[in-house]
C-alpha cells in the first residue's frame, strides 16, 4: 500500500518556472490522495514548494534533515515532522525506511545522488520499492540516454526498472502499479 512517497528535489528553484510549477502540482496531488511526502526537510528552492504545496493541501510532510545542513538549507518550521540526523547517510536510510517509493523532481548532483543510491539499493535486492523520475519537460531524458548506453555496453544488471512519468496522474497510476507487485 502506498501511504508515502519519498521526493528527492533541488535546494533551488531552476531557472524555468516550469520545474516550480510541477513540483507544487505533483505535492498538491499527493496530498490530495492521502500520499503523505518524505524529503529533505528544506523550505528553499523545489524542496519548499514542495512542502508548501502538500501542507496547503492537507499532506503529511516529514522532514529528515542532516545537522550539517540546517542552516545552509533553511530547516522548514511548518512540516509535520521533522528529524535531524547526523548525516546524509542516516538521512538516506531514515527517508528509505519512512517510504513506500521514490520520486525524483529536477535538481542537481545531490537528487542525482539519492535517486542513483536508493535505485542501486532495489537493484541489489535490499527492497522492492518503486523508484521513478519525474520527468518535467524531459528533464531526465539525458539520464535515460545514459542508462539506455550502460545497458548497450553490457554493464547493467537485471531487475527494477526506473519508472518515468511527466504527469502526477501516470506518476502515481505506475507508483501503485509497482506498490501491486
Amino acid at each position: 500500500m502506498l501511504q508515502r512517497v519519498a521526493i528527492y528535489c533541488g535546494s533551488r528553484p531552476g531557472h524555468d518556472p516550469k520545474y516550480a510549477e510541477a513540483a507544487a502540482s505533483l505535492a498538491a496531488y499527493l496530498a490530495q490522495h492521502g500520499i503523505g511526502i518524505v524529503y529533505g526537510g528544506s523550505r528553499t528552492g523545489l524542496m519548499g514548494i514542495v512542502a508548501d504545496a502538500a501542507l496547503q493541501a492537507g499532506g503529511e510532510v516529514i522532514g529528515v534533515v542532516p545537522a550539517n545542513l540546517s542552516q545552509r538549507e533553511k530547516t522548514h518550521p511548518n512540516l509535520t515532522e521533522t528529524h535531524f540526523v547526523d548525516s546524509m547517510h542516516q538521512r538516506k536510510a531514515m527517508m528509505a525506511d519512512l517510504s513506500d517509493a521514490f520520486v525524483a523532481l529536477p535538481g542537481g548532483i545531490g537528487t542525482l545522488d539519492e535517486l542513483i543510491e536508493i535505485w542501486c539499493w532495489a537493484k541489489i535486492g535490499d527492497h522492492n520499492k518503486a523508484c521513478a523520475c519525474y520527468d518535467v519537460d524531459a528533464f531526465w531524458q539525458p539520464f535515460f540516454d545514459l542508462l539506455t548506453h550502460i545497458d548497450s555496453q553490457g554493464f547493467a544488471h537485471p531487475g527494477s526498472a526506473m519508472l518515468r512519468a511527466d504527469s502526477p496522474d501516470n506518476l502515481l497510476e505506475a507508483l501503485v502499479a509497482h506498490t501491486k507487485h
